[in-house]
């Protein structure tokens, strides 16, 4: 875990086992229009984002990578700067399909190529799941995609795929819910053990808990709104946080989480408050 005193801006970056390096707080473009997508973006980068979430089922690729290739083209950013992430629909059987599928989504966003690609879930069971992880090794081979991974694996899904006899890439994110409210220790520490690194979406917990008295008290003690805080618990967990706005000042808020650090005490605290709340879905334990 890391220190109170760690520093944190929208520049750090993680180091992925593949030697990439990522964005360490980066914006989740989920429940977003189209249009709502391709201003969010904007504004984030505009604020220092440089790392973006997206996926097939959000159905803004393309507009996210408009703004994206839009920046690219005024010389606000470079194509390096950026950290794209997209995911899969759907595990299939057929490589072929979900090979096709990676194309349509590294056409779709206009970037060339895609920084990280996901299993969006462990559903469809193992054949599917390692028909469609091949097809990201290949992709990768290919250079459509940099880095591989996961999301919504659960720790028999990661152990799975990385003692899989034909592995030749190795995951390196597994993408799953996780805040004070549904710590997910075991998924954390199973990740840890094989080197991937956890991003965590649903970071404020989709707003549903910000006024318990838990997260009021210690967002008084610290001198921060409760989502700075939750932020800066996953931060401090070595997680990736995915803080979704489609405002510029939330956006500028949810970074802005360096005037803190969580003593160690106040973590256990926020650990305790572990209730395995779910606000969403949870395919981790899916066969």
């Amino acid at each position: 875990m890391a220190a109170a005193t760690t520093k944190y801006t929208l520049a750090s970056r993680v180091k992925l086992a593949d030697g990439h390096t990522m964005p360490q707080i980066q914006l989740g473009l989920y429940m977003m229009s189209r249009s709502e997508a391709r201003t969010a973006v904007s504004a984030g980068l505009a604020v220092g984002y440089r790392g973006f979430d997206c996926a097939q089922m959000y159905h803004n690729e393309r507009e996210a990578g408009a703004a994206l290739c839009s920046a690219i083209d005024a010389g606000q950013v470079t194509r390096e700067d950026i950290f794209y992430t997209s995911k899969l629909a759907e595990n299939r059987t057929s490589y072929n399909a979900v090979r096709a599928s990676i194309k349509q989504s590294v056409a779709a966003c206009g970037l060339g190529y895609i920084d990280l690609f996901l299993l969006h879930s462990p559903y469809g069971g193992p054949a599917a799941r390692w028909a469609s992880w091949r097809a990201i090794e290949d992709a990768i081979d290919a250079g459509e995609v940099r880095s591989g991974g996961v999301s919504n694996y659960g720790p028999r899904h990661v152990d799975e795929l990385m003692g899989h006899p034909e592995l030749r890439i190795k995951p390196v994110v597994n993408q799953i819910e996780s805040h004070p409210f549904n710590t997910r220790e075991d998924i954390r520490a199973t990740c840890a053990r094989h080197g991937i690194v956890v991003e965590a979406y649903a970071p404020l917990v989709r707003g549903m808990q910000m006024s318990h008295p838990t997260i009021k008290s210690l967002s008084k003690k610290y001198g921060c709104t409760p989502a700075q805080l939750l932020v800066r618990w996953s931060l401090q967990h070595g997680m990736v946080p995915l803080p979704k706005s489609i405002k510029k000042a939330r956006m500028e808020e949810n970074a802005d989480v360096n005037g803190f650090g969580i003593e160690e005490a106040d973590i256990a605290t926020l650990n305790a408050l572990d209730e395995h709340l779910v606000t969403d879905w949870d395919p981790t334990d899916t066969d």
